[in-house]
């Protein structure tokens, strides 16, 4: 039993980072549950070790814009923390986390009570409290927002908030299949590459970003056709697959890894509704935030949970005037 909470927030990736900050900042108790390890969620980043030298991965989201003017303020402020920069290969308003993509979730995780390693797994009314569920122990609240992809919302909210766990049951996500490859000389082409059309639809040489470690490091992104093709595979045989499908789509010599791994994204690029913003009842006190309600970026999912932070700080406001 973890006893009382004021605020709990379910999902510790940029939404609901995003929705704690506000919150906390406001001077609400806040406490997030994230089923992960530890920080980035689809701003993921891996490290591994090749040819006994440390390399990392940005196996995730490649990079972010910032075009909104709160966000731009948010990223203004990363940067001056040294967890952001830009990087011109991927556009002039391209900016990555560093030293990986994760390092600005592990900035905002920081200053806020979260509890990693904790899966949500049922949700329910307890009296005049929310009841989180989560193996052995139970969380309660006045107030629950919910900020993990669309089709897990779907499954967690259908008993407790059924209207919203329709909307999120709407969405569907493009899967994705992300190969990690280390080489032990450098490959002749440029640090990007993208493609509409084709297996592949984008490449990055991860070793470029600013702040990474390491010596030529890759990350490939399948296409979501491709990915549907090779959803059930075991990672290996995808990485070997989706390697060679790098090498014919850019016409590179092919070249034996040093290191060679893959993860599978079975929710990585949400259909959105632009300019949809998140949902919050006041009377149930419970709301949910994603970039599926917003869109399907990094900008849109900070966006998404600072709005639902607003709605339930305004919501408190009315509620004592």
């Amino acid at each position: 039993m973890d006893g009382q909470n004021d605020i709990l927030i379910i999902g510790g990736g940029m939404a609901g980072l995003s929705a704690a900050t506000a919150l906390a900042g406001a001077g609400a108790g806040v406490t997030v549950l994230d089923k992960g390890r530890g920080p980035g969620g689809r701003m993921a980043a891996r490290r591994a070790e090749i040819g006994g030298e440390p390399a990392s991965f940005d196996h995730g989201a490649q990079y972010f814009t910032a075009r909104d003017p709160a966000f731009r303020d948010a990223v203004a402020d990363w940067e001056t923390a040294g967890v952001a920069a830009r990087w011109p290969a991927a556009g002039a308003d391209a900016w990555v986390g560093t030293p990986g993509m994760n390092a600005p979730i592990r900035a905002m995780a920081e200053g806020l009570d979260v509890r990693w390693n904790v899966r949500a797994e049922r949700l329910g009314r307890d009296g005049a409290l929310w009841r989180v569920e989560a193996g052995e122990v139970v969380f309660r609240a006045a107030t629950v927002l919910v900020a993990v992809p669309a089709e897990q919302a779907a499954v967690l909210l259908a008993e407790p908030a059924p209207g919203f766990a329709a909307r999120a049951a709407a969405v569907t996500s493009a899967p994705c299949w992300a190969v990690m490859a280390g080489f032990a000389q450098g490959l002749p082409l440029a640090d990007t590459f993208r493609a509409d059309n084709g297996p592949v639809s984008w490449a990055a040489r991860n070793s470029a970003k600013p702040g990474r470690c390491g010596g030529e490091t890759w990350v490939i992104h399948a296409s979501p056709a491709r990915s549907r093709e090779l959803i059930d595979l075991p990672k290996d045989e995808a990485a070997r697959l989706l390697l060679a499908d790098f090498f014919a789509v850019t016409g590179t010599a092919l070249a034996v890894p040093q290191h060679l791994d893959a993860h599978r994204w079975l929710y990585a690029q949400p259909e959105a509704r632009k300019g949809e913003g998140p949902l919050f009842d006041a009377g149930l006190q419970i709301g949910i935030a994603g970039d599926w309600l917003r869109s399907p970026r990094v900008e849109g999912a900070w966006l998404s949970g600072r709005a639902l932070a607003d709605q339930v700080l305004q919501e408190r406001r009315a509620s004592t005037s």
